[in-house]
């Protein structure tokens, strides 16, 4: 099927019927690679056979450019093989040349040009013969690449189109843009003889249609969109990339329109290659010259390198953007990265180094940005040159400030590669290597930090290149790691004997090595001492002053010995002299937003990621990304504001396992059990899964979730069971803040919901008792709630007091809570009605449905079918589950993705406030 080429077929269909009545006509099919001419052909030469018309086809091909008449004799060959025996043996008898021609015994040279009585006599000839068969038959000709025929077959295909009267022929050729061929004023003749075609390139909704046809399924609309940008609507290209999805397994769906555009069709790399080997030197030479420069050359430097003049840059520009494989803007730009693979392809292994060492040399020579120079220093052997590890090492300080620290690894590694000598030059290329490899690759860091420090002389160098291992927050810490801190420290000696930047190495080797025993209580019990001995205002004005003030606060607030407001103030100094940094991941920062966070400070936090959003953390990147999204989560979920915590959630889990460091997963954990959503509780576990735990921070915060979606999924008992030795461990080492690690809560409510009351109790003393030494509100109300729960109608003064307490908190949801439970225990009557509308109306304001309902039950007001709050579509979705169906049959049913059916199905469950499939059937109309 032909898609968009309407026009063209019915114009020469015209052209095809006026030549049957004696109206001969000549036409050209023009166009870059790749447009549709040939199928066009095809086409056509299909509907000439239907009418009873002869089709006379030729290809010329660039391999037989030199053979004489070589067009001219696959016509005539065609022209035989449908020729009847009386026919053929006509022709066979006629006197001149053409007889011997069409037998392959003529005596006509075949490389060099036949003499010009020679040649006369054969174009006599052939013109005659063609008037003798369309006397009969009408005559389709065509041949296909024009730009590839002989000199010979143009001159006669010339001298035809001349002599058309009395003949009974239609004539149409091919042409491809940008190639004038071997005998370009020949071309030139023919092209101004003819009426010109040039097919468009396919809109949209053609590509639309394209895929239909290919795939079998309409493609989706992001997916359609990326086919048609980056296919440019050239059916050749889009062709190549259906078939590179489909080999690859994608499907049309919008989750694969990226890998549409990152797709580079081997197939069409090496059509395009055999094309370009056909173009004339100074078009191959420049093109070569902008796959060097990957569109960062100008036209002045690309001249240079391909070793062109004015004049053959611009003619070479205009061949390759004629056959479309340039683009139509300023610069020298491929259509395709496909095209620049075409382009390497042609040369050998030493001729694309030499062409990249002399890019080098003339971005060098023209001081052109670092970077550009270092990418073709990278593309070759031997680095060689007196200014290279200049230039690398000034690339990959400037890819760090970029935000590409892998890039800037490559460059570095690419330099000690060179740089043999053991030394102290040596040491500074591993540390600064390891500086970059701190973001991605934190192992590779510390083994580069250990191979640098017996090559640097001073002590102070050493501190300074231990402290580039980035901290491993709340996760274990290699033993070599501690051994290189410790030393570093001892080479500087106490901190009384040191100033300047000296002391400042010397507090943050003092941070380093107290946060690194965390799990030990005794080295907590430390840091409490330490951090008392600062007084009530501790220093926080330097960098290092401040790295050292988080450990001992967040070891106090671990300990949950320091109260939330006195945490909260002292964090809240540290935040405030904090320069808003991209990075904060490889810091010791985190530990700050932590205890903010533990202590309920929110606004504070929220003030400061706001601030950074607008600064230099607009688009994070790596680990540094999903930190942030955690900490957004938070402070949104904390404000009552679940979907939205929800979205930055969802967006932490699309990115990579790697970035996924200890503090990222424990905020978000956080998070998701709050939102008490099963789902995407198990999204997380499961991700968190794929690296094992290395610290008890992340193994607590782990068991305590998993514990909550076992206890909605009907296992209480071994819920409970995981908390408690959870608690046990935390205790053990120290560890009793509930606000970071809320197992106690959890396993009060599964004390009593399996019967245990007398152990319920205790606990909840325990944690009423913490909760008011700490002081937070969300903390305590949460505490108090739970207290008076369990002691049924005597405990409204307790609820009444958790009301009051939780006004102060922005955590609305736990007061909705706690309202409905106080309006539950007041039973009836005008307070209890008051109290239950004011918690129905707060729970709608947080996004939570299935407290709305407790409240409006609590009221005795009719309650709509839980369904009722279901959109159209998802009600649709969870009535096919019932039926049974897959969530790709469902996907199937509604032509979406099976990711769009899972969103739907995760918005069901969490607005009818259940964990799974299991549990639809019991909220579904009967």
């Amino acid at each position: 099927m032909l898609l968009e080429r309407e026009g063209e077929l019915d114009r020469l269909r015209a052209a095809l019927r006026a030549a049957q009545e004696g109206d001969s006509s000549v036409i050209l099919l023009a166009g870059p690679l790749g447009i549709g001419r040939t199928a066009l052909l095809r086409e056509l030469a299909r509907t000439a056979c239907a009418a009873d018309v002869r089709v006379l086809r030729a290809n010329a091909a660039p391999m037989e450019r030199d053979f004489a008449f070589g067009v001219v004799r696959q016509l005539l060959d065609s022209l035989l093989s449908g020729a009847t025996e009386t026919e053929r043996n006509r022709w066979a008898r006629r006197p001149d040349r053409v007889a011997r021609l069409m037998s392959g015994v003529d005596d006509l040279p075949t490389v060099h040009p036949p003499s010009a009585a020679a040649f006369e006599e054969c174009l006599h000839g052939l013109r005659s013969l063609l008037a003798d068969v369309s006397e009969h038959t009408p005559l389709l000709i065509l041949v296909d690449d024009l730009q590839w025929a002989d000199s010979s077959s143009l001159r006669w295909l010339a001298r035809l189109a001349g002599q058309l009267e009395g003949l009974r022929v239609m004539l149409v050729w091919t042409l491809l843009d940008g190639d004038q061929g071997a005998d370009p004023a020949l071309v030139r003749q023919l092209v101004d003889a003819t009426r010109t075609l040039r097919p468009a390139a396919l809109s949209r909704d053609a590509v639309r249609a394209m895929i239909l046809e290919r795939c079998g399924v309409a493609g989706h609309e992001e997916y359609v969109r990326a086919c048609h940008e980056v296919s440019r609507g050239n059916p050749l290209l889009l062709t190549s990339l259906l078939l590179g999805m489909e080999a690859q397994g994608h499907t049309v769906a919008d989750e694969h329109a990226d890998r549409v555009r990152a797709l580079r069709p081997a197939g069409l790399r090496e059509r395009l290659a055999s094309h370009l080997r056909t173009r004339p030197r100074v078009v191959r030479e420049v093109a070569v010259a902008v796959s060097a420069f990957g569109g960062q050359g100008d036209p002045a430097l690309i001249r240079e390198l391909a070793g062109v003049d004015e004049d053959g840059l611009g003619t070479a520009r205009r061949a390759l953007r004629e056959a479309g494989l340039l683009t139509d803007a300023g610069e020298l730009r491929f259509v395709h990265r496909v095209v620049q693979d075409a382009v390497e392809s042609t040369l050998t292994v030493a001729e694309r180094e030499r062409r990249h060492a002399a890019a080098a040399d003339l971005l060098y020579t023209n001081g052109r940005p670092t970077e550009q120079i270092a990418d073709h220093l990278m593309a070759t052997t031997a680095i060689g040159r007196p200014w290279a590890t200049t230039v690398l090492r000034a690339a990959a300080a400037t890819a760090i400030r970029q935000g590409a620290p892998e890039r800037a690894a490559r460059y570095l590694r690419r330099v000690l590669l060179s740089h043999r000598a053991q030394g102290h030059a040596r040491a500074g290329l591993l540390v600064e290597l390891a500086t970059a490899e701190a973001d991605f690759d934190p192992e590779a860091c510390r083994r580069h930090v250990v191979q640098a420090i017996p090559l640097l002389a001073t002590a102070r160098d050493r501190a300074v290149a231990v402290l580039r291992i980035p901290p491993p927050l709340l996760g274990a810490v290699h033993s070599s790691t501690t051994e290189l801190l410790r030393r570093a420290a001892e080479g500087l000696g106490p901190h009384a004997g040191l100033d300047g930047p000296t002391r400042e190495l010397g507090l943050r080797l003092e941070a380093r090595l107290r946060h690194y025993g965390h799990e030990n209580p005794g080295e907590l019990a430390s840091s409490m001492e330490r951090l008392h001995g600062l007084g009530q205002e501790p220093p926080v004005y330097s960098a290092a002053e401040r790295e050292l003030m988080t450990v001992l606060l967040f070891s106090a607030t671990l300990t949950g010995r320091l109260p939330a407001a006195e945490a909260a103030r002292t964090a809240g100094r540290i935040l405030e002299r904090e320069p808003v940094a991209s990075g904060c991941a490889n810091t010791v920062l985190p530990l700050v937003v932590a205890t903010l966070f533990a202590a309920e400070s929110v606004e504070t936090v929220a003030t400061w990621l706001s601030t950074e959003h607008r600064n230099r953390r607009r688009n994070p990147a790596g680990a540094d990304a999903v930190l942030l999204f955690a900490e957004r989560a938070f402070v949104l979920v904390s404000q009552s504001k679940p979907t939205l915590a929800r979205e930055y959630v969802e967006r932490a889990l699309a990115l990579p396992d790697a970035n996924w460091r200890e503090v990222s997963t424990i905020i978000l954990s956080s998070v998701v059990l709050e939102l008490r959503d099963p789902l995407l509780s198990e999204q997380v576990l499961a991700r968190a899964g794929r690296r094992r735990p290395t610290g008890l921070a992340l193994t607590a915060s782990l068991r305590i979730l998993r514990a909550s979606v076992d206890a909605q999924r009907g296992l209480r008992a071994q819920a409970l069971e995981s908390l408690l030795a959870c608690g046990r461990q935390l205790d053990v080492s120290g560890w009793r803040n509930s606000a970071l690690f809320p197992w106690r809560p959890q396993a009060i409510g599964l004390y009593q919901r399996l019967g245990d009351s007398r152990s319920a109790l205790r606990l909840a003393e325990e944690e009423l008792a913490w909760a008011r030494s700490w002081g937070a509100p969300a903390a305590l109300g949460r505490a108090l709630r739970l207290m008076g729960w369990l002691q049924g109608a005597q405990g409204v003064p307790l609820l009444r007091e958790a009301v009051t307490v939780l006004r102060d908190s922005s955590f609305g949801l736990e007061l909705a809570r706690t309202l409905v439970l106080l309006g539950r225990q007041l039973g009836s009557g005008p307070e209890a009605e008051v109290v239950l509308r004011e918690a129905g109306t707060l729970a709608a304001a947080c996004g939570a449905p299935w407290l709305v309902e407790r409240a409006e039950h609590g009221l005795g007001a009719p309650t709509e079918p839980k369904t009722a709050i279901l959109t159209r579509s998802e009600r649709k979705v969870i009535t096919l589950v019932s039926r049974g169906l897959t969530n790709q049959e469902i996907a199937d049913e509604f032509g979406v993705s099976s990711r769009a059916v899972e969103k739907h199905l995760t918005n069901c469950y969490r607005k009818l406030g259940i964990s799974g499939r299991h549990e639809l059937a019991d909220t579904l109309p009967a």
